[in-house]
């Protein structure tokens, strides 16, 4: 992370006193901004709502004339809360949601640009801040992030005589080991629909492919490297009875994630949150990088969700003062750890990195300056991610044919991309 602070200090340098033209820190009077965010809690007690409250109370103690009215929403409905506001034409101020592009395309967002301080745009990790273009304008800041690593627990792996994996042969190896010793779910490969499009995207890397090509410009979803990880995947994995007694395409990710914690899985890959959870419940959890086929993947997952401001209100100023507040390193690094997340920007990736007591976070943050993520920035994305999410796990099914299923989601994905372009 410290590789950034050079360019951070210029760019501090130059906004000492100021914000871009009429972002400045001072609101009229009378305005109330509207946010609708998602629900990172899993109870009550540590429900998002909580944390937003707080930090609205915080900004309008500080703030005379401005109010900020929360509404918090779980994950399964938030995105579509959101999208039919907009069409009714009431847009919220902010939406801290999935995905911004298609409010980007359609000239419904602010560019980020005219919204924050200098400093707080460059103060995003530039991977993130990438993620969030749409032809090269910033309409998405990203909020919260996290990235994926292989779990294993140790106990089971010290109990069967098994390494830590480097590649998919040693992975096939250990899970082999876990199984003499009957445990449940040697490795757990959960492709069903919840968010089987993150582990796919993590076995395509493994195996050298994904799910753009190599210049981000182009879906190459049935290639022969991503084919071949499937069809590996298949024989050598699931065919081999290594992944368990639920079929991968009828198992969940939450599913796979309790099982873990439960002490019946010897490895998946997880992030930073099960970590947290699984330690709690006593399980002694070893991460190592994702393997790939013949060493480590070139990349791992990364995920970042999005804030984002729209238009409709006409309260650029009061937004982008209140997004300085949002983005200090105060309440990033106060989100981060409420929810077990790694920050967004540079300094408080710094701050946590330093912090001994985030210790077991350092391999994350490591691996999130290099990994890889959606790719956010296409309004065709979510097509594609809902095409995956339904057919991949047919692709390891015993009577599957991984390239036929590769070849359907190649055809969902040239349709949503032509949809776009129509657009």
């Amino acid at each position: 992370m410290r590789r950034y602070k050079g360019i951070l200090a210029v760019l501090a340098a130059l906004t000492v006193t100021t914000a871009l033209s009429g972002c400045g820190t001072t609101a009229s009077d009378s305005v109330t901004l509207k946010l609708v965010a998602a629900d990172y809690g899993s109870t009550d007690a540590n429900t998002s709502e909580k944390y937003w409250n707080e930090l609205a109370r915080a900004y309008e103690e500080k703030t005379p004339g401005v109010k900020v009215d929360v509404t918090v929403l779980s994950w399964k409905d938030v995105d579509r809360e959101v999208a039919e506001m907009v069409k009714r034409g009431e847009a919220p101020d902010l939406a801290q949601i999935g995905a911004y592009a298609d409010y980007a395309r359609d000239g419904k967002l602010y560019p980020v640009d005219s919204l924050v301080s200098v400093h707080t745009q460059a103060n995003f990790l530039p991977l993130l801040r990438q993620a969030g273009e749409v032809d090269r304008l910033q309409y998405g800041m990203p909020f919260g992030a996290s990235t994926r690593m292989l779990f294993f627990n140790e106990a089971l792996f010290d109990s069967a005589g098994a390494k830590p994996p480097a590649d998919w042969g040693q992975l096939q190896e250990a899970a082999r080991k876990l199984k003499a010793k009957d445990v449940k779910y040697p490795f757990a490969l959960p492709l069903g629909s919840e968010e089987s499009q993150a582990e796919t995207m993590m076995w395509l890397l493994g195996g050298g492919g994904g799910y753009r090509d190599t210049t981000g410009t182009a879906y190459q979803i049935d290639s022969p490297a991503n084919v071949a990880t499937m069809t590996w995947l298949k024989d050598e994995l699931v065919g081999k009875g290594l992944t368990g007694p639920v079929a991968p395409g009828e198992l969940d990710r939450q599913e796979a994630f309790d099982a873990f914690v439960r002490g019946e899985v010897g490895m998946l890959n997880g992030h930073p949150t099960l970590m947290e959870t699984a330690e709690k419940a006593g399980v002694k959890v070893g991460t190592v990088p994702l393997p790939g086929i013949d060493g480590k993947a070139k990349a791992t997952l990364g995920v970042a969700d999005w804030m984002m401001a729209f238009k409709q209100n006409g309260h650029r100023k009061e937004i982008g003062a209140f997004l300085d507040f949002v983005y200090s390193d105060k309440n990033v690094l106060e989100f981060s750890d409420r929810y077990d997340l790694l920050p967004v920007t540079v300094s408080a990736s710094d701050a946590m990195e330093a912090d001994p007591e985030h210790k077991a976070l350092e391999p994350f943050l490591t691996e999130l300056a290099g990994s890889e993520l959606y790719p956010v920035g296409e309004t065709s994305w979510a097509r594609v991610s809902e095409s995956v999410k339904k057919n991949i796990g047919r692709a390891v099914a015993p009577d599957g044919d991984p390239r036929a299923v590769l070849e359907d989601i190649a055809r969902d994905a040239r349709a949503a991309e032509a949809s776009a372009a129509a657009r």
